[in-house]
């Protein structure tokens, strides 16, 4: 009877131990997509891009993007007197896969942009982020924005 008791609580200090890591790994990225959106808010374009691998695959605007792509465009845009005039996230879900190295994080955005031009356009979305622990930093891997029709 001893040892399976001593079997038990082994069990459930190491599912502790396993259920602390989780957690410590979800706030980490949590607090990085937080950063992550700041960045963009913020038009920091150098820190923004710092979040992406350079493979990564993004989906918005009808198309696939690649890093490079995004970023060049984003810098002629940003140069042109574009800016992001507000990012607001809400609903962040964060769904930890197995090993703490790789999750997605899911999340409402509301967001308004200033053209080079001075128009303003104002749209909803709901993003879909996945990202991957690569040299102890998190990356996004595989992006996805879908444009909610404003009512």
């Amino acid at each position: 009877m001893y040892k399976i008791l001593i079997l038990i609580i082994a069990a459930l200090v190491s599912s502790s131990a396993v259920a602390d890591q989780n957690s410590a790994a979800e706030a980490e990225l949590r607090e990085t997509v937080i950063a992550f959106n700041k960045a963009y808010a913020d038009n920091d374009v150098a820190l923004y891009f710092s979040y992406f691998a350079e493979d990564a695959d993004m989906y918005w605007s009808g198309a696939r993007q690649t890093t490079a792509g995004y970023r060049d465009d984003w810098i002629v845009t940003v140069k042109a007197g574009g800016a992001v005039e507000k990012n607001g996230v809400s609903d962040l879900v964060i769904r930890m896969l197995p090993g703490n190295k790789a999750a997605i994080a899911s999340f409402f955005i509301d967001y308004r942009f200033r053209g080079p031009d001075g128009e303003v356009t104002e749209e909803q979305a709901f993003e879909t982020e996945v990202w991957q622990k690569m040299d102890d930093a998190w990356k996004v891997v595989g992006l996805h924005n879908n444009v909610i029709p404003l009512e």
